[in-house]
């Protein structure tokens, strides 16, 4: 036996059983991978005692002594648990205060929290004095005074638990302003805890804001809890440190998993991930690697990549309907375990997704039971396989069955797998899990599929050899140093940084670099960067102690939670009558759209499909308004056909980058900009609103403006881009040149009190080009306002009924998800916008390749998209499109391209390239899991997705509209417009639904 004090006890507390395992990874290398002792049994009701039982069970059979421990780490699901169950009495109610100035006052707190968990939860919010600009700039300075009487006013309410969070305070490494504040508050509120957002996570304000709200609910508790798993661990005679598994496969401090417990949220699979590499064959390490997790009802698969660490899901996770920006681990599952029912339907064998669980031992024929299960199915299949008695399948269930159930759950298992990949070239799969002898020796995608030893316990192998980690996500200026100096002065910052979270400086790696460069703003760039290392054992004293407040942190019993206790936080208030999608009509009256929470819903979605990758997500725009409408304003839309030839029609919305966007939030900049306007444009007040595009974020902002608290007017069915567009030249009325100049006068305003007037101007072009660069100066995100044009003009220019057009598109992928046809979503967009002739599905596949560079302020690259099939419906594997796509885009998709069968293709090369689709006609790129369009900043590797392109208006299809609007205004001088199809006018909801028709 080791006498060294090396060994690591890694313990999961799953739903069904609490594993554990003691390692010697000195001896990591050998056979038995360095595993001294496994255990594995039923989690119990207080998880301490299932520990304290795991560790006492491995100690007895392996003759381990105490003193050679050098570290436990713990995998839970406890925190996560006490959330999505609403238990009130884990959760603690928290103030929020916002250091964000004028910003985001339309957006409170929680506003998109479902009503249940707002109601546990949101103690008290005020928006303070405070943020930053994207710049490092101040918006405005913290005032003491100000903290102070908030700090009164909750503690008046008792309230224990508050989050501060900053606009753009992760990049706030000189001001400090929210560690300030916190320091405020502790000193006037003796015994709080205070959470501050940049500790939790990244940029994305709502999004960060929300996870420090759920982070600072459950504190308490996880204190609680901590410390209550550490006090078995020195009942144990055990004088090291307890390390809690995080969401990325590493571990956290107890100090500091009781500090963020949000972190660890979503350990169990990376802890499954993590152990599944450290068990395989040394061929199968250094490169990416599939792990397939296969229980007792699903079978969970996630890619560990080469660096060691999970994929991760896209910008934003969502936990109990509340949406968040630290990412998750991309796991996928499937109804197939070892439970699995097995069924025969019309002759054809189907498994799953009904599964008789911890039942197995007591419901399968193999143990006695009456219910054919995939356990059944494998021994009877295989004379290797023994469980329960094989004699009671061998033999009794039919060649032809047997030889179905494994042909379907290969598929199964091969079809998730591809799902999952990245690129098509073959890569090792990892099978661990109880499940996993069901699997198949060989799978297609596959380099080889491994079956390791221990991989029952692969949870708590991944718990006992986590590393440390650090990630930092900031905003620098490229304009004095470059790209490549920027990376390695953040990554001697991101050493210091995992250095102080317990790893040893000489095992420390950089394992992930991304840069995006920040569009409209010159010489600016994001950095994420992630380090990761091995712990430091000679400091293991540092982390031994944990640092709670006895007073504040019991160690009386913690029961764990039942996920399938829901009374305490009564979420059916969530959900809302369920809609009928086909007779529901919007209310129009007297020609006359008053738009209803149902509209806006599906508005917005279609209003991102139409943005054709840009125009920026809508969706802050969407709770502003859903908002605005739950407090009685009213939205009126009205048809461009109905203007009068007089009646004047304004136009407004916001410029400006979307990263700052999604971190500075609305303040009144776009009313500002309009109030300005009319100050000093003498030339009559806006009657109507329209939309300058209908694409993205601004095609809701012609409605936010003519609300009724705003300007009190109709606003236009239709729009001056049909879509979106990079530019302000890039507009009809720019196209029909009926006046030289058309988008002065204007008015921009920044929400800060800084206003710019432009009353006359050279050419529409200038008018662009002054606004992007005053944008520099005025935070890099301010409202526009434009001088109306007659209703006469409207009517010539506009791009007609396309709030129409999004309700209708916004409709149809409501009711692929409700009637679950996702699968077949795209099909029925095109119906929605006028039938095959008017647009059509282009491609269905899995992104392969992006690359991004910023030129004159404007993010252009391509994304590559090999042909896949999308469906989960398909049972052949086969897919329909073939070969591989390019979409180039500036802001915007611009075309969609067939690649060479050769692969020899080169971007802007002047050679007879396959256009399946261009500018102007309009080319999205949605998700083909959900159906909601996906934006050129959130392409990525391994997204599955459906292409469709849809005709430009005939607005676009004159001469000058494809000059203006076409493949010239891009750069891809080579290439010609050729319409899709034939353009069909969008059908109006207010001639269809008017209760006067």
């Amino acid at each position: 036996m080791a006498a060294h004090n090396m060994l690591r006890i890694g313990v999961d507390v799953g739903g069904t059983n609490t594993d554990g395992v003691i390692i010697d990874p000195i001896r990591s290398g050998e056979v038995d991978r360095g595993i001294i002792a496994w255990h594995k049994a039923p989690t119990t009701t207080d998880p301490s005692h299932g520990i304290a039982d795991a560790i006492t069970t491995m100690f007895k059979s392996a003759s381990v002594d105490p003193t050679t421990i050098a570290s436990v780490t713990i995998g839970t699901t406890h925190f996560v648990n006490a959330v999505v169950t609403r238990d009130t009495s884990r959760l603690s109610r928290v103030a929020v205060l916002r250091l964000s100035g004028p910003f985001g006052k339309h957006a409170p707190p929680c506003i998109d929290w479902p009503p249940s968990m707002r109601k546990i939860i949101l103690g008290y919010y005020t928006h303070l004095q405070g943020g930053l600009e994207v710049d490092g700039s101040l918006i405005s300075s913290i005032n003491e005074d100000e903290i102070k009487e908030q700090a009164g006013i909750i503690k008046s309410k008792g309230i224990k638990s508050v989050v501060v969070n900053g606009v753009f305070s992760p990049i706030d490494t000189v001001e400090r302003q929210e560690e300030r504040a916190a320091e405020i508050i502790r000193r006037e509120i003796p015994g709080v805890d205070v959470v501050l957002g940049k500790e939790v996570a990244n940029l994305g304000f709502l999004e960060r804001e929300n996870a420090a709200i759920l982070n600072a609910s459950i504190q308490s508790f996880a204190r609680k809890t901590i410390k209550s798993f550490q006090a078995p661990i020195k009942d144990l005679g055990l004088n090291c440190p307890v390390f809690i598994t995080q969401n990325d496969g590493t571990i956290l401090s107890g100090d500091a998993a009781s500090r963020l417990p949000i972190r660890t949220f979503s350990s169990g699979p990376t802890n499954s991930m993590r152990g599944a590499a450290f068990l395989v064959d040394k061929q199968a390490k250094g490169q990416a690697m599939m792990v397939v997790d296969v229980g007792g009802t699903t079978t969970d698969v996630g890619l560990l990549l080469a660096n060691g660490f999970p994929r991760q899901q896209a910008a934003y996770s969502e936990l109990s309907g509340v949406r968040m920006n630290f990412s998750y681990p991309d796991v996928k599952s499937i109804g197939l375990g070892g439970g699995s029912l097995v069924h025969k339907l019309d002759g054809r064998l189907t498994v799953g997704p009904e599964s008789v669980g911890y039942r197995l031992p007591e419901k399968a024929l193999v143990f006695g039971g009456d219910v054919p299960t995939a356990t059944d199915y494998t021994v009877a299949a295989s004379a290797a396989v023994s469980i329960g008695d094989p004699v009671k399948v061998r033999g009794k269930l039919g060649e032809e069955e047997i030889k179905q159930f494994k042909q379907e759950t290969k598929r199964m298992l091969e079809r998730v797998i591809d799902t999952m990949k990245t690129s098509p070239d073959d890569l090792p799969v990892i099978l661990v899990g109880g499940g996993a002898v069901i699997a198949p020796d060989e799978l297609k995608g596959a380099s080889c599929v491994i079956k390791p030893q221990w991989s029952g316990v692969a949870n708590a192998i991944g718990a006992a050899m986590a590393r440390v980690s650090a990630v930092i996500d900031t905003v620098k200026s490229t304009e004095k140093k470059s790209t490549k100096e920027l990376i390695s002065d953040i990554s001697e910052g991101l050493r210091q940084k995992t250095v102080d979270a317990g790893a040893s400086r000489d095992s420390i790696e950089v394992v992930e670099i991304e840069t995006f460069p920040l569009p409209y703003i010159a010489h600016k760039t994001r950095f994420i960067l992630r380090a990761a290392g091995d712990f430091d054992f000679s400091r293991s004293q540092e982390f031994a102690a944990l640092h709670i407040d006895t007073e504040t942190a019991s160690t009386e019993s913690i029961e764990e939670i039942l996920p399938s206790s829901l009374e305490d936080g009564s979420p059916e208030e969530d959900e809302g009558p369920l809609v009928n999608i086909l007779s529901y009509k919007p209310k129009v009256t007297n020609r006359t759209w008053y738009v209803s929470e149902i509209d806006l819903s599906w508005i917005t979605i279609g209003c991102y499909i139409l943005g054709t990758g840009g125009g920026g997500s809508p969706y802050s725009i969407m709770l502003r308004l859903r908002r605005m409408l739950q407090r009685g304003d009213v939205v009126r839309v009205v048809s461009p056909d109905d203007l009068k030839d007089d009646d004047l029609v304004g136009s407004g919305g916001g410029a400006g980058s979307p990263t700052v966007g999604i971190e500075k939030l609305a303040g009144d900049e776009i009313m500002d900009a309009q109030v300005e306007l009319y100050k000093l444009f003498h030339g009559g007040q806006a009657t109507h609103m329209i939309a300058l595009e209908i694409g993205g974020g601004n095609g809701l902002q012609g409605m936010v403006l003519g609300a009724s608290s705003n300007m009190n007017i109709p606003t236009v069915d239709g729009d001056w881009m049909g879509r979106a567009y990079p530019t302000k030249w890039q507009t009809t009325p720019v196209v029909f040149r009926e006046r030289d100049i058309i988008f002065s006068p204007v008015s921009v305003a920044d929400g800060n009190g800084n206003v710019l007037y432009m009353p006359k101007s050279t050419s529409d072009l200038k008018v662009e080009q002054v606004i992007r660069a005053a944008l520099s100066q005025m935070g890099s995100h301010v409202g526009c306002a434009d001088a109306p044009v007659t209703g006469a003009e409207t009517k010539r220019w506009a791009v007609e009924h396309t709030i129409s057009l999004s309700w209708r598109i916004g409709r149809e992928v409501a009711r692929a998800r409700q009637e679950h046809r996702v699968d077949s979503v795209a099909e029925s967009i095109i119906d929605s916008v006028g039938g095959p002739e008017t647009g059509r599905v282009l491609f269905k596949g899995k992104i392969v390749g992006v690359e991004r560079t910023l030129r004159m302020g404007h993010v252009y690259g391509e994304v590559i998209i090999e042909g896949a099939d999308i469906s989960d419906m398909s049972r052949t594997g086969e897919s329909a499109y073939a070969g591989k796509i390019k979409i180039p885009f500036k802001n915007e998709n611009i075309a969609a391209i067939r690649m060479p069968e050769d692969g020899n293709d080169v971007v802007g090369e002047e050679r007879n390239e396959d256009v399946i689709a261009i500018v102007p006609d309009l080319i999205s790129v949605i998700d083909a899991q959900n159906g909601e369009a996906i934006g050129t900043p959130e392409y990525r590797y391994g997204l599955l997705v459906i292409v469709i392109g849809i005709t430009a208006s005939e607005r676009w299809t004159s001469p000058r509209g494809v000059e203006i609007g076409g493949p010239k205004a891009f750069g891809l001088d080579h290439l010609e417009y050729k319409p899709l199809g034939r353009f069909v006018k969008p059908v109006s909801v207010i001639d269809e639904f008017d209760d006067k028709a």
